[in-house]
């Protein structure tokens, strides 16, 4: 046996070092995104250049799109996760309950994380809201995340086939709700309970 499946073989070595540069690499891609977002706020998302970006955080222009290519990542890429979080969210949900009060219960992993940071996330939300090519982005990655979670409700379903319109179109309506809650919540300066407006937001699109 050469010792790759042993704890304290090659491979458990290489796995570490894997996980040391990920974390490393996360630690500066975290780094990286909250010097753009304060010269952001403080100089407005137009008038920032990548070359500034990067002289602010100390590297070079290769080394900040190294981690995010564009100046939108260096602020939507908090998100990137949102959209498989919620449809593993989705797929854990009881076999038995709606599809709408699914997806309104598998968009709590979403709220949560809105509630841990409520001071870093309105400041990202009002951002978002008030620069249009943010607004654009955000929407075209949403757009992206519905494909997965409707591919999860129809999983929740039982289908092994294409997904239908109808899941389609209530995944869609799900995260316009996200959206008008979270702009609700914005315009509140954080007051409003996000939870509470998202389940206003979801009932009045409830079946009845």
């Amino acid at each position: 046996m050469d010792g790759a499946g042993e704890p304290g073989g090659p491979g458990a070595a290489r796995g570490s070092a894997r996980t040391s540069r990920d974390i490393a690499r996360a630690a500066v891609r975290a780094e990286l995104a909250q010097v753009a977002f304060e010269l952001f706020c403080r100089e407005g998302f137009d008038h920032v250049t990548v070359n500034e970006l990067a002289a602010a955080a100390g590297v070079s222009r290769s080394t900040f799109l190294r981690y995010f290519h564009t100046k939108e990542e260096a602020v939507l890429g908090a998100f990137d996760t949102h959209g498989t979080q919620v449809a593993d969210a989705l797929r854990a949900r009881p076999a038995d309950e709606d599809d709408w009060t699914a997806l309104r219960r598998a968009l709590d992993t979403v709220a949560d994380q809105y509630r841990q940071d409520p001071a870093g996330t309105l400041a990202i939300a009002r951002l978002v809201q008030d620069t249009p090519a943010l607004c654009a982005r955000q929407l075209e990655k949403q757009h992206g995340w519905r494909p997965a979670l409707t591919e999860a409700l129809a999983e929740r379903g039982g289908s092994d086939g294409p997904a239908s319109l109808v899941l389609s179109v209530r995944v869609a309506a799900a995260l316009d709700c996200l959206n008008v809650a979270v702009d609700h919540w914005s315009e509140s300066d954080g007051r409003l309970d996000l939870v509470d407006l998202l389940d206003e937001a979801f009932a009045a699109l409830a079946p009845r």
